[in-house]
């Protein structure tokens, strides 16, 4: 919806099969300026590893001079690539600390939308209410947001 809302094209095709129960599920999503062949993602630019068994099976796949965005609260290894740029971002820690563990995900896509630029915060303090169907949980989806903001600003990236 945030792509969408700024004028690009977007698809996203979920995995949400045996994974469910434990593994990597995952979804690929393609924004673009341009018409979308298809929703499928073999080489991304940018990976969101939540959790270590989704770094392990995705890290090879993103293009080189890609970005790799770690939950560092899961995930303890460090990205082994080195023709990548990554960034470490405790989104589970920060998202206990705003009172809601499932706001992780938000908080990284806070961090992603300031590194990358493709989409701004704002966009996603626009459309995110759109997007929860139980209206307590907008307060803490905006404080993540900020705690994602808030991060990068304490946390630069190199």
């Amino acid at each position: 919806n945030c792509a969408l809302s700024v004028g690009l094209k977007s698809t996203w095709l979920p995995s949400y099969g045996p994974e469910m129960r434990g593994g990597t599920a995952y979804a690929s999503v393609v924004m673009s300026t341009e018409v979308i062949g298809t929703p499928v993602v073999d080489s991304p630019n940018t990976l969101i590893a939540m959790n270590a068994p989704s770094l392990d099976a995705f890290e090879d796949s993103v293009v080189p001079g890609g970005l790799i965005i770690v939950n560092s609260s899961l995930v303890e290894r460090k990205v082994k690539r080195t023709d990548v740029k990554v960034y470490y971002v405790p989104g589970t820690k920060l998202a206990n600390d705003v009172g809601l563990t499932a706001t992780a995900a938000v908080i990284i896509l806070a961090v992603f939308a300031q590194l990358t630029g493709i989409i701004k915060t704002d966009t996603l303090r626009n459309v995110l209410p759109l997007s929860i169907k139980n209206p307590k949980y907008i307060d803490v989806n905006m404080k993540a947001i900020a705690a994602g903001e808030t991060y990068l600003k304490e946390n630069p990236a190199e």
